[in-house]
């Protein structure tokens, strides 16, 4: 470096500006867990600064010390920021490159909403690095070349503390209401800075003064300023102002688990009471007799399932989730009975919800991966707990939980009023629900004496079936608005604990109370026994109210009587028929997709043959081969896509070709290249497509879908054309509103091979992450 490019003024101010820069960085200490993130922030501010003194030395343009900047970014960053996913520590892998990436987009959220102090996942790192690469590269090209080529004002020296007063407030706002020596470090920041910016006018105002005295007097004179400003500053102020309530960002962007991501858990009962009657799901360590485990608690219904609520409907109901750190939230409404801690081993079960008792106080998983565990979330007012990852087998929960208080007496009750809590709407309540609710309360006053007299009602006057082989009474799955009001207006109600449960908390929300419905396993338990294995035949449901000052009281209004009496004639349920439908009508064979082509390549030795030209067979294979291979696959996908449409479109059952209607809506729209969320509701998958596309009708078609399928009212060819059409015209839409790339591309893809790769990738990183986890 010559002394002509790089002065001592340059090295000062770049000196300066990385030393502020630095005592930013420092203030993230409490929101990692170890020192990787200061060796990140560290090596990104060097490297940012080496960067643009080197652009200098080589008098690079704008864009070219760009590219060199990202080049070191790349280079040094496996290193400095993820150097476990670096070969040797050192070299870049495609995965240390992936995390230079992701972190730079997505750390952030992380950071912000993973519990403190955060160690995974490992591309967190890259949330100091790249932020002290991006102040010290602009500082340093602001030192090198932009401050030396202007008249030296005060005002252009203050812009190099933009940087790291920008790097010295995001420690603020990305750190812990604890903060990191916040006294020590904003009193060197501050005299740093005020000293720097009095040398600074003092060299723009030094104009021939011999031996700089002036110089030195003002760098005195502005030492003993700032000194003084500062002790007098701090201990006044450590004196006399309490320190203020610390704003930090991750007490107010604390994104809540959307529980709508995923179905319906009551919607699925059936699935465990007959497809999995005898499966082992778990075993279960430390139950006692009589305890039921809670899966998931539903507070919302819409006329079709009983559901949990997004945070943007309620608050603090059955859908607010939270990311859970160090410390489980107290629940909200609960008189304790002491404590029980459960051990849970995962066999046959595999889904997002943890099995519980209570309200957990501590709940850890030590099988998952730390990257699994940061989608661990719990809800504080229901108790219950969930896993994005899903649970799968050979998993390990380990919980411990306060129990609420059953001892309670009803006469103890009767005098207590509901509690008044926020729950989500119940939006479609049936006229039978709601008559029938005030003919079983009959007399009684008391919101207590209420509710047992309409559970003893359903329980002493019905009559149980899950709809088995061994059922001697038929018994229709669902708990929609028609199935209930089927089960109440049949001269003998049957059915099992999803129908039973659901109508008693219609009921009850009828009468205005807080009512909830909870889906579980009951499984029996032995004074004797130590482990419980439950299987798919301990299923149940059961309802819970909220009193005040007491918590949430369980009843469970689902009858033990199994045999209908003989002179008894129960009202057959109303089922659809199958529709027979005509065949197709028998289309003619297709043509081979591509047909054989005997192309002469002119070495023949007959001299009878035709001679063709060298370059003439030349063109032809170099307009052939880019032809077969441009249309050959887009022939395969078209004729693969026909097929798929077909099939569905001619189904067995007329309620089956209508789903086929949506199914084929969400591929073709997935080989547009629209985000199709995961196992999620027709309603959900609705919304997100029309959000990314703006197509308007997919919700009317995801609830016209929802109600054939799930309803019981029996569908027709007319229905049937109607739901096909309706996917013609959405399709459409959808092309209309895609770029004509996406169009192009969606030519080629299919939706099933797509999700075989998506899930294959996923299948890869979650084993990499859990050899990973093995290994440390």
């Amino acid at each position: 470096m010559s002394a002509r490019t790089f002065t001592g003024r340059i090295g000062a101010d770049v000196g300066i500006h990385s030393l502020l820069a630095l005592i930013g960085i420092v203030g993230l200490a409490t929101s990692f867990d170890d020192l990787g993130w200061l060796l990140a922030g560290a090596g990104g501010l060097v490297v940012g600064t080496a960067a643009a003194l080197a652009a200098k030395l080589l008098r690079l343009g704008a864009l070219t010390t760009v590219v060199l900047a990202l080049a070191a970014y790349v280079l040094f960053g496996s290193a400095l920021a993820v150097p476990e996913q670096a070969l040797f520590g050192v070299v870049p892998t495609g995965t240390s490159l992936t995390s230079l990436v992701f972190g730079a987009v997505w750390g952030w959220n992380d950071l912000l909403t993973l519990a403190a102090p955060v160690d995974l996942p490992d591309y967190v790192t890259v949330v100091p690095y790249v932020s002290a690469w991006l102040v010290g590269l602009v500082g340093a090209t602001l030192a090198a070349r932009w401050l030396p080529s202007r008249p030296r004002t005060s005002w252009r020296a203050a812009l190099l503390l933009v940087g790291p007063v920008l790097l010295y407030l995001a420690s603020i706002l990305l750190g812990t209401r604890e903060p990191f020596q916040p006294g020590l470090r904003g009193v060197v920041f501050a005299a740093v800075a005020l000293v720097w910016l009095g040398w600074r006018q003092g060299a723009a105002d030094r104009v021939h003064v011999a031996g700089g005295g002036m110089l030195r007097r003002r760098i005195t004179g502005t030492a003993v300023l700032v000194g003084a400003a500062v002790a007098l500053g701090t201990l006044s102020g450590a004196a006399l102002v309490p320190p203020p309530d610390r704003f930090v960002l991750r007490e107010r962007i604390e994104p809540p688990y959307e529980p709508l991501d995923f179905a319906s858990p009551l919607a699925g009962f059936r699935q465990y009471s007959k497809l999995l009657e005898d499966e082992a799901l778990f075993t279960v360590a430390g139950l006692e007799p009589g305890q039921r485990l809670r899966l998931a608690t539903m507070d919302a219904y819409d006329g079709r399932i009983w559901t949990v609520a997004g945070a943007q409907i309620s608050s603090t109901g059955s859908g607010s989730f939270a990311l859970v750190g160090p410390e489980i939230p107290a629940p909200t409404l609960v008189n304790p009975a002491g404590e029980q801690s459960l051990q849970i081993e995962i066999l046959d079960y595999a889904d997002v919800w943890i099995p519980g008792v209570g309200y957990a106080q501590t709940l850890t998983i030590p099988g998952a991966s730390r990257d699994e565990l940061q989608g661990l979330r719990y809800n504080a007012a229901t108790g219950s707990a969930v896993i994005t990852s899903g649970l799968a087998e050979g998993d390990l929960v380990h919980s411990t939980a306060v129990l609420q208080q059953t001892d309670i007496s009803d006469d103890d009750l009767v005098e207590t009023p509901v509690a008044r809590v926020e729950l989500a709407p119940v939006t479609v309540i049936p006229d039978i629900v709601a008559s029938k609710a005030l003919e079983f309360a009959g007399d009684a006053t008391s919101p207590i004496e209420q509710l047992r007299a309409i559970e003893l009602t359903l329980q002493s006057t019905g009559y149980f079936s899950r709809g088995t082989a061994s059922d001697t009474t038929p018994s229709v799955a669902g708990h929609g608005a028609d199935r209930l009001s089927d089960l109440l207006t049949s001269t003998v109600m049957v059915g099992d604990e999803e129908q039973y449960a659901s109508a008693f908390a219609l009921m009850a929300r009828s009468l205005g109370y807080p009512a909830r419905v909870v889906m579980g396993f009951a499984p029996d338990v032995d004074d004797d026994d130590e482990t419980v294995t439950v299987t798919g035949h301990d299923v149940t449901a059961w309802v819970e109210v909220a009193f005040e000052g007491v918590g949430w009281i369980a009843f469970s209004p689902t009858p033990d009587q199994t045999d209908v009496p003989q002179d008894q004639d129960p009202k057959p349920q109303t089922e659809p028929q199958p529709q027979v439908r005509q065949p197709p009508r028998s289309a003619a064979e297709q043509d081979d997709l591509v047909t054989a082509v005997d192309v002469d390549d002119g070495d023949s030795d007959d001299p009878a043959g035709l001679d063709i030209p060298g370059w003439l067979v030349a063109v032809g294979l170099a307009l052939l081969i880019p032809g077969v291979l441009v249309f050959g696959p887009l022939l395969v996908v078209a004729r693969l896509k026909a097929a798929r449409a077909r099939r569905r479109r001619f189904a067995a059952e007329p309620h089956e070709s209508v789903r086929g209607a949506w199914d084929e809506l969400v591929d073709r729209y997935s080989e547009l290249g629209l985000a199709v969320p995961v196992r999620a509701t027709r309603l959900r998958t609705a919304r997100v497509l029309a959000g990314q596309v703006g197509v308007v009708g997919l919700v009317p078609a995801a609830e016209r879908v929802d109600a054939a399928v799930f309803g019981d009212a029996p569908v027709g060819d007319t229905m049937v054309a109607v739901a096909w059409n309706e996917t013609d015209d959405l399709v459409r839409a959808a092309y209309d509103g895609v770029p004509p790339r996406a169009r192009l591309l969606s030519r080629y893809r299919l939706s099933s091979v797509r999700a075989w790769l998506n899930a294959a990738s996923a299948r890869v990183e979650l084993a990499r992450s859990r050899q990973a986890s093995r290994v440390r």
